[in-house]
């Protein structure tokens, strides 16, 4: 039996050709993706709008959530927390890398309680990060050892 069909299970979400392709595509990747980037990795096997609908309904279960960013494209990560249906948790920071394009969660790095006015409640928090990722600083010296 396929591995992703429990995950999708586990979430509440049929087991479609479609769902199950799209789940392992963000399962090989470390980095949130476009809608446009998963049209292109899967090829025209699915067309845009099922694609969308697939995207909305993983986000809708609690299975991804969202990252919009200054290039105005919404990517879209796996959730690494306890979401579900009722509630998206994502206290994270989320980078964004100038030199390859790709977004990253970063999950590990501590984040600081919000302090808000009384008669403020927090729905949602997005951090967001600018700058080079692991793998694009080290490139560099790669490219100088070799010259």
């Amino acid at each position: 039996m396929n591995k992703l069909h429990p995950l999708l299970e586990a979430y509440g979400l049929r087991k479609t050709r479609c769902r199950v392709e799209v789940l392992r595509l963000f399962l090989e990747h470390r980095h949130a993706l476009a809608h446009a980037a998963i049209e292109q990795q899967l090829g025209p096997q699915f067309d845009r709008v099922t694609l969308y609908r697939t995207l909305h309904a993983f986000e809708k279960h609690g299975l991804l959530h969202s990252i919009p960013s200054t290039d105005g494209i919404t990517r879209y990560a796996l959730c690494r927390q306890a979401c579900n249906k009722h509630r998206h948790q994502h206290d994270h920071i989320h980078f964004s890398c100038t030199a390859c394009g790709h977004t990253y969660c970063l999950n590990e790095v501590y984040v600081p309680t919000l302090r808000l006015p009384e008669g403020y409640e927090v729905k949602e928090f997005r951090f967001c990060v600018q700058g080079v990722c692991d793998k694009c600083v080290v490139q560099p010296v790669r490219q100088l050892a070799h010259a």
